[in-house]
Parts: C-alpha cells; structure tokens; sequence
C-alpha cells in the first residue's frame, strides 16, 4: 500500500469515527430532550388532571346550579310583580319580598365567580349597585314621560337601557318593597312605582339569563336563550361562540382565554379573594370604620348581614366543590389543596367558618348597628380570609 492510499485510509476511519460521535451525541441529546419532556410532563400531568377535574366540577355543580336558581327567581319576581301591578294586596308583596330574598340569597351565593359573564358584560354594578339614588328617583316619578316609556311592553329594555345602574337592579326592587325590614303596605305603593318595579324586574330577569346562558351555552333554557337573542344581549366570550362553562372546561386548550388548566384553577381562587376583600374591606369597613355610612348594602330588607353570610358561603361552596347537595370534595379546591398542603388546606377551611362566625355575631340590623366593635371583628377575619387563600394562589403557582 502507498502512502497516498495509507493516508486515504486514515482519514476515511477519522471521518468515519467523527461521524459516529456525532450521530451518538445528537441521539444522546435527543434522548435527553425526550427524557427532560416525558419528566416534565409526568410532574405537570398529576396537577393538570386534578385542575381538570376540579374546574369541570366548578362549571357544573357550583355556578351552573347557582345561576340556574338565579334565573328561575327573578323570572317569577318579575311575574309576581306583574301581577301586583293589576292587583296590588298586601298577601302578594308578602309573597314577592319572599321570592325576592331567594333570588337575592342565589346572587349573593354566585359572588365568588364574578369573573366570566358578570364582568365582561357589567352584570354586577348592573343589578347590584347601591346605594339608589332616592333623588334620580323621585325626578323620575315625577317624569310623566318615562313613566310611559317605562309602562310599554318594552319596558323592560327601556329600564336597561335608560336608567343609570343606581336606578336599577336588586336595591331599586328592595327600595319599593321593604321598608324598615318589613314588606310595605300594598296600598303604600303607588301606581308609578308598580310600573318601575316592573319594568326594573324585567330587566333584572334579563341579566340573570345573560349569566345563566353565559355559563351553560346552549343548555340553557330554549326561551332564555331566545329572549336574549330577542334583545341582542351577548352571552358567549368574546371573538368566539363558547360559553363561559365550556371556556373554563377546555382551559390550555386552542380557544379557551386560558392559557392552562391551572391558570383557571387559579381565577376560581382569585374571584374568592376578591369578594373575602369586599365583603371585609368594603361592604362592612365603609360603614363601621364611618368612611361612608351610606354604603351599606340592602338596607331597606335589613338584610345586609345576610348578605355578607352568603357572600363567604359561595367561597365556600367553591373552595369545597359544589353547593350543599352537589357537592364532590374528591373534585374541589380543597381536595387539591389538601394533597399537597394539609396544613394550608386547614387553615383555610377554619378561615372560611371563622369569617362565618365572626359575620353572623355582627348585631342585626347592619343600617342600625354599622359602628359596633363586633363588625369590627368580622372585618379582621374576612381580612384574615382573604390571606390564606393568597396563599393558595402561591401554591398553585408552583405547579405552572
């Protein structure tokens, strides 16, 4: 063999050699990304199955049942009411106070998912603003011309559309029916003021079917979904035809407005820690702490501490998975908590029934006892509500 043909030789084996490395390297790399990906998702898939879980149950057997209920109330308040405008007695304002505490039990229990439909599309301040504006009302009892627009068949949208939300929703119905905590006198009630509260009912009505049908989609009720169509209120997310059920359901999948399961995990959280804030810091603390002693949420029911009790059970019914009967704990942000922070989950579930204790010793009526030390204790432990469930945030986080 010559030389040319030894040194060929040798540099062939070399090339051949470096081919090799190379090959093993790149196969080791590849196997190393595979190996790092399969690790990755078998550390992410235990907490995307459970947050799957959990935000199925969350649509299903909390908001889904709420906003139902919601719905089925105010249409009767709304027929209720029609027919008091015919025929005002004393027995029917009775019956209507009473479907109107149900309704507003329902509302306040759905605080905790303010989130969704009832932000993007303002329901809240919509039909739950206080104080009314007792001034704006009275110009508007006197104005023989909206008192018209507001007694057509189209009453309803007219309320919606022309009266501000101080003139509007839950307190402007709250407003003709109680006074002092007690159902009015039938006769006490005058004409203009059965049209008004017609016509604020219906469009009370609407609104929860915006929420009932944001949520459900088209398993809401036919005629619910139809009358929204009628009135071109919108009901899906926007840019899309999902519901909000479904958005939350199919959460890190391509059209959801989440970007992963345990992103909407955590906007069940936040939407608790939002209300634990107001319900401290606002609904009782304006008040108490006398910043604005006219912010004081139904105080013509002297219902307020009512409302606050319900408020802290929809944090409840969404951290334990359910309202009382549909529950599931097995699928709850509890659950979840719990398996990975037992001491985390414990403080929070004593949060819960201490913001309950402290709210239901405040004395009663709320509009007559706003500065007692009791609410001041109350405040303090919606206060101490809304940090453990900061911390379940921080927890959840860890697993994004």
């Amino acid at each position: 063999m010559n030389n040319e043909t030894t040194n060929n030789l040798i540099l062939y084996n070399a090339m051949k050699r470096t081919t090799i490395k190379m090959s093993m390297i790149a196969l080791l790399a590849v196997a190393t990304i595979g190996f790092t990906a399969c690790k990755r998702e078998t550390d992410t898939t235990v907490e995307d199955t459970a947050a799957q879980a959990v935000n199925e149950q969350f649509v299903n057997h909390t908001v889904v049942p709420t906003y139902t209920a919601l719905a089925s109330k105010a249409e009767l308040l709304a027929d209720q009411l029609a027919a008091l405008k015919q025929n005002p007695t004393d027995a029917g304002v009775r019956q209507a106070c009473a479907t109107f505490l149900e309704a507003r039990e329902q509302w306040e229990m759905s605080e905790a998912f303010l989130f969704g439909a009832a932000g993007d599309f303002g329901i809240d301040p919509h039909i739950d603003s206080w104080p009314l504006d007792e001034n704006a009302f009275s110009t508007l009892m006197n104005s023989p011309a909206m008192i018209e627009a507001l007694d057509d068949e189209e009453g309803d949208v007219v309320a919606g559309e022309r009266l501000g939300n101080a003139l509007l929703g839950f307190h402007a119905i709250e407003y003709i029916l109680f006074a002092n905590g007690q159902p009015k006198a039938a006769a006490s009630i005058s004409a203009n003021e059965w049209i008004y509260a017609v016509a604020v009912a219906g469009d009370l009505r609407n609104r929860c079917y915006q929420l009932e049908v944001g949520w459900m989609g088209e398993n809401a009720p036919a005629s619910h979904i139809k009358k929204l169509d009628d009135l071109e209120l919108a009901y899906t997310v926007a840019g899309s035809d999902n519901s909000y059920g479904d958005n939350m359901k199919n959460a890190g999948k391509a059209g959801s407005t989440y970007s992963s399961r345990l992103a909407a995990l955590m906007a069940m959280v936040q939407g608790c820690i939002d209300i634990a804030d107001e319900v401290g810091t606002s609904k009782i603390a304006s008040a108490f702490r006398q910043s604005d002693i006219t912010y004081i949420e139904s105080p013509y029911s002297h219902m307020s501490i009512t409302d606050f009790h319900n408020n802290i059970i929809s944090i409840r019914n969404v951290y334990m998975g359910g309202i009382e009967g549909q529950r599931n704990e097995s699928y709850s942000l509890h659950n979840f908590v719990k398996e990975r922070d037992a001491a985390l989950d414990a403080e929070v579930i004593d949060a819960i029934q201490n913001a309950l204790n402290k709210i239901d010793a405040m004395p009663a009526p709320f509009v007559l006892h706003y500065s007692e030390p009791a609410n001041g204790v109350a405040v303090e432990a919606c206060t101490e509500l809304s940090e453990e469930l900061d911390k379940v945030t921080d927890l959840i986080k860890r697993y994004e």
